[in-house]
C-alpha cells in the first residue's frame, strides 16, 4: 500500500465536490477506504437514540468522510502537492510547490 501523502492534523483546500474552496484541519485518515474527515467540512445529520452518554437523543452534526483525493494539502496558504525525500537516514514530507519540508 501506498504511503499517504496527507496526515492527521494537517490543514487542507477541499478541491472537488460540493464543499470546494473549504478549509479545514484533518481530524483523522482512514487508510484502507483512502478517505479523510476534515473540521466543517462535508457535515452530515445523524439521527442518535437516547443512551447513557447522550440522555437526549436527536439528530447530531457531525463531519462525513470525503475522498482524499477530492483534498489538497495548505502550506504557507497555497495549495501543494507533496513529494517525499531522504533527510539523511530519515524519510520527510515535502512541498512540491516551494521545496520545502513539511514535517
Amino acid at each position: 500500500m501506498a504511503t499517504m501523502k496527507i496526515k492527521k492534523g494537517d490543514t487542507v483546500r477541499v478541491i472537488a465536490g460540493a464543499d470546494k474552496d473549504n478549509e479545514g484541519k484533518v481530524i483523522a485518515v482512514n487508510q484502507k477506504n483512502h478517505t479523510v474527515l476534515v473540521e466543517g467540512v462535508n457535515m452530515i445529520k445523524k439521527h442518535t437514540k437516547p443512551s447513557m452518554a447522550n440522555q437526549n437523543g436527536g439528530i447530531i452534526e457531525q463531519e462525513g468522510p470525503i475522498d482524499i483525493s477530492n483534498v489538497m494539502l495548505l502550506v504557507d496558504g497555497k495549495t501543494t502537492r507533496v513529494g517525499f525525500q531522504m533527510d539523511g537516514d530519515k524519510k520527510v514530507r515535502v512541498a512540491k510547490a516551494t521545496g520545502k519540508v513539511i514535517d
